[in-house]
C-alpha cells in the first residue's frame, strides 16, 4: 500500500490512449486486413466443403460460382470475425492494462498482408514511458493470456468440425503442412480418439483461426526484447533477462536449421526492434506472489503453445536438398 501511495505521489496523472487525427490508420489498415482475412477465408472454405473432392483427387474449379457460394461466403466471413476478434483480444489486453494505469497508448495497428493467414498480427504504441515493474508485468502478460484464453473454444469448436483424412489423401492432395502445438494435439487426441493414428486432420476455418491464436501467443511469449515475454522476463529477472534473450536468439538459429527458415527472419526482426530490454525503475523490488504464480502460468501456457515447425519441410536442410545445394 505504501509503495502505491507512493507512486501515486511521484507520477503525474497522464491521459489513459491516444485517440488523434490519426486514428484512421488504424481503421483503413484494419478494413483492408478485413478483406485480406477474408480472401484467404475464401480459400479456406471452398478447399473444406469440398474434401471429399480433393481425396478423389478431383480439382476443385475455383470459379465465381464456387467462390460466391452462400456457404463459402459465411464460412469466410466466419473466420475473419473469429480471428480478428482473437487478435483484437490479445492487442485489447495490453491497451485496456494500459488505461488501468494511465499509461497513454494508442489502439492497435493492423498488418494486413496476401500470407496463409491474411495478417501478419497486429500491435499497440505504447507512447508513455512505463517505470513500474508491476505495470510491466500486467501489461505483458494481459495480451497473450486473453488471446489464449480466446484461442482454446475456437479450437475446440472448430476441431469437433473438422474432417479426418486417410494418409494418402493428405500426402498427394496437401502441399502446405502446419505444424501442431501440443495444446492441438492434446484436443485432437480427444476429439479424434476413435479415427486411426495415420490419419491427418484437414481443419475447419474456426480452428484454423484457433491455430493462428496460438501460433501468435506463442511468439508473443519468447523472452526477448519488446515481446510480450520480454516483458514478463524482464519483471522476473532484471538484468539477468538480457542473458537469457541473447540465448533465444541462438536458439531461433538451431531452429531455423532444424525446423523452419522463417525462425532466421524473426531473429532479424527481433534484432532490428532490439533485443536489450529498456530499463524500469523499480528493478530491484521483486514481484508479488501473485504475480509469480501468474508467470508460471505465462510458461505452461508458453509450452502447450510453442510450434517448432510452423510450416513442416521448410527447415534449411530441407530447402538445401530441394535445391540441391
Amino acid at each position: 500500500m505504501e509503495e502505491d501511495k507512493e507512486q501515486a505521489a511521484e507520477e503525474p496523472k497522464k491521459i489513459s490512449f491516444s485517440l488523434t487525427r490519426n486514428i484512421w490508420i488504424n481503421i483503413l489498415l484494419f478494413v483492408i486486413t478485413v478483406f485480406t482475412t477474408f480472401s484467404v477465408g475464401i480459400s479456406l472454405s471452398v478447399n473444406y466443403l469440398h474434401t471429399e473432392d480433393l481425396v478423389q483427387g478431383s480439382q476443385v474449379p475455383l470459379s465465381l460460382e464456387t467462390v460466391m457460394d452462400p456457404q463459402v461466403i459465411s464460412l469466410a466471413a466466419i473466420y475473419v470475425v473469429v480471428l480478428l476478434g482473437i487478435l483484437l483480444g490479445h492487442e485489447f489486453g495490453h491497451f485496456l492494462t494500459c488505461r488501468y494505469y494511465r499509461i497513454n497508448a494508442t489502439l492497435p495497428y493492423f498488418i494486413p498482408a496476401p500470407t496463409l493467414i491474411g495478417t501478419l498480427g497486429a500491435f499497440i504504441k505504447i507512447k508513455s514511458p512505463v517505470t513500474r515493474k508491476k505495470q510491466l508485468f500486467d501489461i505483458g502478460v494481459a495480451g497473450p493470456l486473453t488471446g489464449f484464453i480466446l484461442s482454446i473454444p475456437a479450437l475446440i469448436y472448430g476441431l469437433s468440425l473438422s474432417k479426418a483424412l486417410p494418409p494418402s489423401a493428405a500426402e498427394e492432395q496437401f502441399v502446405i503442412v502446419f505444424g501442431e502445438p501440443l495444446i492441438l494435439k492434446i484436443l485432437g487426441a480427444v476429439i479424434f480418439k476413435n479415427i486411426p493414428s495415420d490419419y491427418s486432420v484437414f481443419l475447419h476455418p474456426v480452428a484454423f483461426a484457433g491455430w493462428v491464436g496460438i501460433l501468435v501467443t506463442s511468439f508473443n511469449l519468447f523472452p526477448v526484447g519488446q515481446l510480450d515475454g520480454g516483458h514478463v522476463s524482464y519483471s522476473l529477472l532484471g538484468e539477468k533477462a538480457r542473458d537469457a534473450a541473447g540465448i533465444f536468439l541462438g536458439v531461433f538459429v538451431i531452429m531455423g536449421i532444424r525446423f523452419w527458415i522463417g525462425w532466421f527472419i524473426w531473429a532479424l526482426i527481433l534484432v532490428f526492434l532490439g533485443w536489450r530490454h529498456p530499463r524500469i525503475v523499480d528493478e530491484s523490488i521483486p514481484l508479488s506472489p501473485r504475480r509469480k504464480l501468474l508467470a508460471c502460468l505465462m510458461i505452461v501456457i508458453f509450452v502447450l503453445s510453442f510450434i517448432p515447425d510452423p510450416i513442416k519441410g521448410y527447415s534449411l536442410f530441407e530447402i538445401m536438398r530441394l535445391f540441391r545445394f
